[in-house]
C-alpha cells in the first residue's frame, strides 16, 4: 500500500529540564560514577552465560514453548496435582541454557510467593529450581469463613490510616493463596486500594487477609515511587515524528515511546506533546504547565534507559518484548516526587517544589523505569527486605544509566538524586559509599531492617554495590569524593562498575523471586558471578567479600 504522505522519524536536538524523583522522598534515584557503560563492558565474563537478546517474535515463541510444557514441567519438579504453572518470561543464555520464569496456581486459585524459576540446559536437562517459597502448596478448605466484604473494610481502613484520600477499593477482593515470605500457605483475600496517598501519589495498595480469621496477613505498596535543552543533561538529541505537519514527541524507534502533558492533573493520559519547528524545550525551568521543558528531560531520560539495557544486556525494552512504556510529566500541582506504574505501564514525574523543580533528571528516569524491569522480572515484593531490593535495584542500574550516558551535564556518581535537590540545601537524596549519611538509611544489615521503609532498606544493598564495583575505603571519581567503610573491618577491593552491573542484572532475571530477602540476594548474586566469571574467579569472591562487607554472610 502506498500512503498518501510520507510521516518520518526524526532524530531532534531538544533542550530538557530533568528533576528526579521516584517516589523519591522514600524513593530513591542513582547516579553513576566512571565511564560510559557499553557492550564491551561484559567482555570479560563468559560468553556463554550471557543472555542473548531475543527478537519478540523469538521471545515470544519461546514462551509458547515452554508454557506446552508447563504440566510436564510441574510434574518433574514435583508439583501437586492442584498446581499449575503458567510461564511469566524466559531468558536465554548464549550456550542455550534456558531461565523460565513461572507463577503457580492452586485449584485455580493464584500462588502469590509461589513463584519459581526453572533451570534447564540446551540439551533440556534439568540443572535446578529456584524458588520463592519450599513450602508445599496446600490447604485445608478453599471455601472462606470470612466475608469478602471484611477483607475490603480492613483494606480501606489500613489505607485510611497512612493517610489515603479519595480512597476505595479498585477492585473486589478476589480469592488467592498466600504462600510469600514463609508463610504457611493460606487461603487469603487480596484487595486492592485506590485514590491517593498522603503526599498525592496515586494509591495502589495491596493487602491480604486470612480468609479463615480476618487477619491481615500482609500488604504492599503497587505504585513504586521512583533538538532540544534541558535542565539536567543539556542539549541533548531526541527522537520525534512528523505527523503531517507537526512534529510530535514520539520516539518510534525505540518501541513507540511517547511523553505526555498532564498540565496538573492526576489522571488519565494527558495530550501528546507537539511541537511546529523541532526544536524542544529552553533549558531552563518554567512553572507553566505547559512548559517541554520537563518534557524533554523525560525524552531523554526514557530512550538513554532504553538504549542502556539494550546495549549493555541486550534487553528490548521493560518487558522485553519491544514494546515501550510511555512518561507523563507535568503531574498535580507542586507534587514532589516521580513514579513508575504497573497498571497504566508509564512513568510519572511531578515538577517538585514551586512547580520550577521537575524530577526529571536521568537518574530517576532510569530509576522509575526499572521498576518496571523489576516488575517483569523477579518481580520482588514492595515490602521489607525484598522491597528495599527492589528500591536498591532501581537505585543501582539509575546510576548505571547516568554513567552509560556519558553526558558532560550530569556526569555519573554514586549519589541518588543530586539534581533535584528535594531537601531545599544541594545535597543528595541518598548516598551508594554510605548510605547512612541521608539520616534515615542503613550501612548493614541487620535483623530490624526489614522494619524501615523500603527506600532506606534498600542501603546495604546499594552499599554492596558500591564496594563490589569500587572498593572500601577514601577515593575520588568523577570530583566527587567517597568514603565507604565495612561492617567488618574488612578492606575490599571492587571488580568495576561494568561487571557489577551484569552480575546484578544476571541474579535479578534469573535467580531472585518475589520474596528473596539479603540472604537470598547474597546466594542468587554468587550464582550469577559464577555463571558469569567462574566460582574460583576474582569476581566471585569480590562477591562474597562484598556482602560480609555489610554484615551478609
Amino acid at each position: 500500500m502506498t500512503p498518501l504522505y510520507a510521516r518520518h522519524q526524526r532524530t531532534t536536538l531538544a533542550v530538557a529540564t530533568a528533576v528526579a524523583a521516584g517516589a523519591l522522598l522514600t524513593t530513591g534515584l542513582t547516579s553513576g560514577s566512571a565511564a560510559a557503560q557499553t557492550p564491551a563492558d561484559a567482555t570479560a565474563a563468559k560468553p556463554l552465560a550471557v543472555p542473548t537478546a531475543l527478537a519478540p517474535a523469538a521471545r515470544t515463541a519461546l514462551i509458547q514453548d515452554q508454557q506446552a510444557d508447563a504440566a510436564a514441567t510441574a510434574q518433574e519438579i514435583g508439583l501437586g496435582a492442584q498446581e499449575k504453572l503458567v510461564v511469566r518470561d524466559v531468558v536465554k543464555d548464549a550456550d542455550g541454557t534456558l531461565h523460565t520464569r513461572y507463577e503457580r496456581t492452586y485449584a485455580g486459585l493464584p500462588v502469590l510467593g509461589g513463584d519459581l524459576v526453572v533451570h534447564e540446559s540446551a540439551t533440556g536437562a534439568r540443572q535446578g529450581v529456584t524458588k520463592a517459597t519450599n513450602a508445599t502448596i496446600k490447604v485445608a478448605s478453599l471455601s472462606p469463613a470470612v466475608a469478602a466484604a471484611k477483607a475490603e473494610s480492613q483494606a480501606l481502613s489500613l489505607a485510611k490510616a497512612a493517610g489515603s484520600e479519595d480512597t476505595e477499593a479498585s477492585q473486589a477482593p478476589r480469592k488467592v493463596i498466600w504462600a510469600g515470605n514463609g508463610s504457611k500457605p493460606t487461603l487469603a483475600y487480596e484487595t486492592v486500594v485506590g485514590g491517593l496517598q498522603e503526599d498525592g501519589t496515586p494509591n495502589e495498595l495491596h493487602v491480604i487477609t486470612d480468609a479463615a480469621t480476618g487477619k491481615k496477613l500482609y500488604e504492599y505498596q503497587g505504585i513504586e515511587t521512583g533538538a532540544g535543552k534541558s535542565l539536567y543533561s543539556g542539549t541533548v538529541t531526541l527522537g520525534t515524528y512528523l505527523s503531517g505537519s507537526t512534529y510530535q514527541l514520539y520516539d518510534t524507534s525505540r518501541g513507540g515511546h511517547k511523553t505526555y502533558n498532564l498540565a496538573r492533573g492526576t489522571s488519565g493520559t494527558g495530550t501528546l506533546f507537539t511541537d511546529a519547528d523541532d526544536t524542544w524545550g529552553t533549558g531552563v525551568a518554567s512553572s507553566s504547565s505547559t512548559d517541554q521543558t520537563a518534557a524533554v528531560d523525560a525524552a531523554y531520560g526514557a530512550q538513554t534507559t532504553w538504549d542502556f539495557y539494550k546495549n549493555t544486556f541486550g534487553r528490548n525494552g521493560i518487558k522485553n518484548n519491544g514494546v515501550a512504556a510511555y512518561s507523563r510529566v507535568h503531574y498535580g500541582n507542586a507534587y514532589v516526587n516521580a513514579f513508575w506504574s504497573d497498571s497504566c505501564f508509564c512513568m510519572t514525574y511531578g515538577d517538585g517544589s514551586g512547580n520550577v523543580k521537575p524530577l526529571t533528571s536521568l537518574d530517576v528516569a532510569g530509576h522509575e523505569m526499572t521498576h518496571g524491569v523489576t516488575s517483569n522480572t523477579a518481580g520482588l515484593n514492595y515490602s521489607g527486605e525484598s522491597g528495599g531490593l527492589n528500591e536498591a535495584t532501581s537505585d543501582i542500574f539509575g546510576t548505571a544509566v547516568e554513567f552509560y550516558a556519558a553526558n558532560s551535564s550530569d556526569t555519573g556518581d554514586y549519589l541518588i538524586g543530586e539534581k533535584i535537590d528535594i531537601r531545599g540545601n544541594g545535597t543528595p537524596l541518598r548516598y551508594m559509599d554510605q548510605p547512612s549519611k541521608d539520616g534515615s538509611s542503613a550501612n548493614y544489615w541487620s535483623s530490624t531492617l526489614k522494619n524501615l521503609d523500603v527506600h532506606y532498606s534498600s542501603g546495604p544493598a546499594n552499599h554492596f554495590f558500591y564496594l563490589l564495583s569500587e572498593g572500601s575505603g577514601s577515593k575520588t571519581i568523577n570530583g566527587v569524593t567517597y568514603n565507604s567503610p565495612t561492617y567488618n573491618g574488612s578492606t575490599v577491593t571492587g571488580i568495576g562498575r561494568a561487571k557489577a552491573v551484569q552480575i546484578w542484572y544476571k541474579a535479578l532475571t534469573s535467580y531472585m523471586t518475589s520474596t528473596t530477602n539479603y540472604a537470598g540476594a547474597r546466594t542468587a548474586t554468587l550464582s550469577a558471578a559464577s555463571a558469569l566469571y567462574g566460582s574460583t574467579s576474582t569476581e566471585y569472591k569480590a562477591v562474597a567479600a562484598a556482602w560480609s562487607a555489610v554484615n551478609v554472610s
